[in-house]
């Protein structure tokens, strides 16, 4: 399945390189809370195809937004790219 990165997640001095909000299509939040504990991909675009893997930790509003903590830090071009979410838990 496919989600689109939307964010870092932030607040009004710091950014959390690492926590990024991610929106999964999914209607509310009672929805995207099936989302939670998933794990998430993303893969980097040219020839070397770097993955960098995360996790689903929480859902983030009332609109479907969940939020995922990956092993490190993804650039910053990786905002509005897909990242691919894992079927099993």
């Amino acid at each position: 399945m496919k989600g689109k990165i939307v964010q870092f997640r932030r607040a009004r001095h710091h950014l959390n390189l690492r926590q990024f909000i991610i929106d999964v299509s999914a209607k509310d939040k009672e929805e995207a809370g099936k989302f939670l504990g998933k794990e998430v991909a993303w893969i980097s675009p040219g020839k070397n195809k770097k993955v960098i893997k995360g996790k689903i930790s929480g859902i983030h509003g009332n609109k479907g937004l969940v939020r995922a903590v990956f092993e490190k830090g993804l650039p910053g071009q990786a905002v509005n790219d897909d990242v691919e979410i894992k079927e099993g838990k």
